[in-house]
């Protein structure tokens, strides 16, 4: 869903007796990100009304949501696709990876209507199933917002423009995106074995779980910084769709500004040298996981 056309059902106006400036309304919005408390709250923290504090609310996001092709993009050449292989491998030794697909819920409240049962999520409350590609480094590189709770993640996946750029335009050569059981695992998604057996199949998995535990830190960083994603957001359904966008943005930008994350240790620290010589292993079967236990781990 087009997110420039998300609202179109308020008709709210400011009182021209009390101009609020641009940089109060950004203020505004991130207090309501923030805190994740009634509008009412966070309008007061201005001095403006429900309403008022709802046609902010509305247009910050959608402005900030606006960005989301600058800050919230996959790699556009050879260059970015190598550099992104190369942080991943970092990690644990992990080759030809470019980012780790999952997906979160992001509680709301019931949308009401005939299709309200199809946003309960199986663990019984009412959400998005919100798909994203999440660089080593946490950033948001893809993201899709439009699928209710009940809807599981290879839905998703499969209906997704990253699974055609994957598997259809082969956008990205032979990289790989690596992701947990809940996927099939093909010739560019590749995930753990549910019974690995001892020697390469276990050193396999550990390296992929390890290597994939960016996606799972960038939730909890995600929903930390922006608590209304976990609070149950009290929008309509297209409204919803604009904010999560807007944080996904402004989780991209804090990350490109340092701010401050928890710190983590799991990744591998490797000699550079040995970053510079990350292996090449050519596409030319239909199964990566299979390639890459016959050609690479079986060698470690």
């Amino acid at each position: 869903m087009d997110h420039a056309i998300l609202f179109e059902d308020d008709d709210y106006e400011l009182n021209m007796n009390h101009a609020v400036t641009p940089v109060q309304k950004l203020l505004l919005t991130l207090r309501f990100y923030a805190t994740g408390s009634y509008l009412i709250s966070a309008g007061d923290f201005i001095g403006v009304s429900k309403s008022s504090a709802c046609l902010i609310v509305r247009d910050v996001s959608l402005a900030i949501a606006n960005l989301r092709k600058e800050y919230v993009r996959m790699p556009e050449n050879d260059l970015e696709t190598r550099q992104l292989q190369k942080d991943f491998y970092k990690i644990a030794k992990f080759p030809l990876v470019i980012g780790a697909i999952d997906c979160t819920h992001v509680k709301i409240q019931s949308p009401g209507g005939p299709n309200a049962e199809y946003f309960r999520n199986r663990k019984g409350w009412f959400s998005f199933n919100v798909q994203t590609v999440v660089s080593s480094k946490l950033k948001i590189m893809d993201i899709v917002v439009r699928w209710p709770g009940s809807t599981h993640d290879s839905t998703i996946f499969s209906n997704s423009k990253i699974y055609q750029d994957l598997h259809i335009t082969k956008k990205w050569g032979n990289s790989l995106i690596v992701a947990d059981s809940g996927y099939a695992n093909t010739d560019h998604v590749v995930t753990p074995f549910l019974n690995p057996q001892p020697g390469p199949e276990n050193v396999y998995n550990e390296s992929q779980i390890r290597t994939r535990n960016p996606v799972e830190r960038t939730y909890g960083v995600w929903k930390r910084r922006f608590p209304i994603l976990s609070l149950g957001m009290r929008f309509q359904v297209h409204k919803i769709q604009t904010v999560i966008i807007a944080c996904s943005v402004l989780h991209n930008i804090a990350i490109d500004k340092n701010d401050k994350i928890p710190c983590d240790n799991s990744g591998i620290q490797l000699p550079e040298d040995v970053l510079e010589n990350i292996p090449i292993i050519q596409n030319n079967q239909n199964n990566a996981r299979s390639r890459l236990l016959n050609e690479y781990f079986s060698q470690l």
